[in-house]
């Protein structure tokens, strides 16, 4: 009971100094609160077209091909004949497919600069470069795609016929008011076929090794109860780490600095993560995603997570500096390894930012199918909206309660304290907090070993150990 009293006392005398302090800055006339929040931008339309014609430029030998004519029909293939002098090729022309030389080069338009082969078949243009494996070709036309843009993570390819069906059919449904401004500004249209090459470098689904931590939590001067106690304070109650410290001195008589704190969540997050994201996890068939903001070393960056709704367990909580498509890419790539086999219903409901529809052709590039039911603003203005902001809610409520928790941190000081807090966070998440959704409120993910353990701290100590169990299998397999 005393042990109560000293810590209730403890907790007023610190509600009174944060209201002295927000005091101070009320009345004070010359100190004004600096508003810090990050850009919120309207999401502008994407449209993502099917894939193009991929073809293989395949380099042939036209000697070989004359010896198989031969095998074939029994005589050799003559070169060409000309009987028009302006039909004639010049000498250094040679097939970039084949090699083979002019004799066996048609002039294909009179003159004009387009050749073809009569060995291997392969029409081509005197110029230009043939080195390239592959060339991408428009589905509707067949046309080659011409290479307009690079962007940061991709390249964008047009197909500039206007004759195209595709192009065709985007004016046929254009309205009246629309065909008018399309005249006074085409480029705000998009009317041709478009194809993006994606450019940065990730194997979709690839397995990677477990990363064995080089700290060695047993070494530490506390004793495992008090390391129990720094975790529940510091993630389950969401103090800062003075605070932490300040409540293991003030209630427990424990007395380490805040940045002991830090140091051990850091190394208690690189012994829980592969756990984490290994956990052979039993999922529903509803998942949702969105990103949220955190600041790290004074600049804002980006928390993407995917969830299932259902089951109410975290499948990804990537951070990125930057809120594009690879990002979402590797977001939703950690949500599939953990799904396992992909059903062929896989839905997953999302804002109307524009990088998860190219996260998702980039999946559909790869073989690699799901749906994407985007919300788009805080009105259901369409039918998707409707029908699947509910599943939109539940994740905008996960990220409220990941706020509630790190806001008292006042951000981060680096990369490594934001992704230590993160990965501490989605593990007391899933394995530790009871949620009022789930039946009896029981956590997302029992574990046996933790059922019977009566405190906080020595359920966070247990799941410690299975974590290093995990590594030692991980090891000596």
């Amino acid at each position: 009971m005393s042990q109560i009293i000293t810590w209730l006392l403890a907790y007023i005398k610190l509600q009174e100094k944060i209201i002295i302090y927000l005091f101070v800055l009320l009345t004070c006339k010359n100190i004004t609160p600096k508003v810090d929040t990050p850009i919120s931008k309207k999401y502008r339309y994407l449209q993502v077209d099917e894939l193009p014609i991929i073809e293989v430029f395949e380099k042939l030998d036209h000697n070989q091909l004359l010896a198989e004519y031969k095998a074939k029909h029994g005589k050799e293939l003559k070169p060409i004949k000309r009987r028009n002098p302006k039909h004639k090729v010049p000498h250094n022309i040679s097939c970039p497919r084949c090699q083979a030389p002019h004799v066996y080069i048609y002039d294909n338009n009179g003159g004009k600069g387009q050749y073809l082969c009569k060995i291997c078949d392969f029409s081509f243009v005197k110029g230009q470069n043939y080195q390239k494996t592959i060339s991408f070709k428009c589905p509707h036309c067949r046309k080659t795609l011409e290479k307009i843009k690079v962007r940061k993570q991709f390249i964008i390819h047009k197909c500039k016929n206007d004759s195209c069906s595709f192009y065709q059919h985007s004016l046929a449904v254009m309205t009246k008011k629309e065909r008018k401004l399309f005249a006074q500004k085409p480029s705000a249209f998009k009317l041709h076929y478009i194809y993006r090459e994606f450019t940065f470098d990730f194997k979709p689904l690839s397995k990677q090794s477990t990363v064995i931590p080089k700290v060695d939590i047993t070494r530490i001067y506390s004793s495992k109860h008090i390391l129990g106690l720094v975790l529940t304070y510091y993630v389950n109650y969401g103090l800062s780490s003075r605070n932490t410290a300040s409540i293991l001195e003030d209630i427990h008589g424990v007395d380490i600095s805040h940045q002991t704190v830090l140091n051990y969540a850091d190394a208690v997050s690189k012994y829980i993560k592969p756990y984490v994201d290994n956990y052979p996890y039993e999922l529903s068939n509803s998942f949702c995603g969105d990103e949220t903001y955190l600041k790290v070393n004074g600049k804002w960056q980006y928390l993407f997570f995917f969830f299932d709704a259902l089951k109410k367990i975290i499948l990804s909580y990537r951070i990125s500096p930057d809120r594009d498509t690879e990002a979402a890419v590797r977001a939703l790539d950690d949500t599939l390894k953990k799904i396992g086999q992909l059903p062929e219903d896989l839905t997953f409901v999302v804002d109307g930012n524009p990088i998860y529809q190219l996260a998702q052709h980039f999946f559909y590039q790869n073989g690699i199918h799901f749906d994407l039911r985007q919300v788009i603003g805080l009105t259901n203005n369409d039918e998707v909206s409707r029908e699947y902001r509910p599943l939109k809610q539940i994740v905008e409520r996960l990220n409220r309660t990941f706020k509630r928790e790190y806001r008292t941190t006042f951000g981060f000081k680096s990369s490594a304290g934001s992704e230590a807090f993160t990965i501490l966070f989605v593990a007391y998440f899933n394995f530790l907090r009871s949620h009022s959704a789930l039946e009896a409120k029981r956590v997302p993910v029992i574990i046996p070993e933790l059922k019977h353990i009566p405190n906080m701290p020595g359920k966070w100590i247990a799941l410690i150990s299975l974590a290093q169990e995990y590594i030692e299998g991980q090891q000596a397999s």
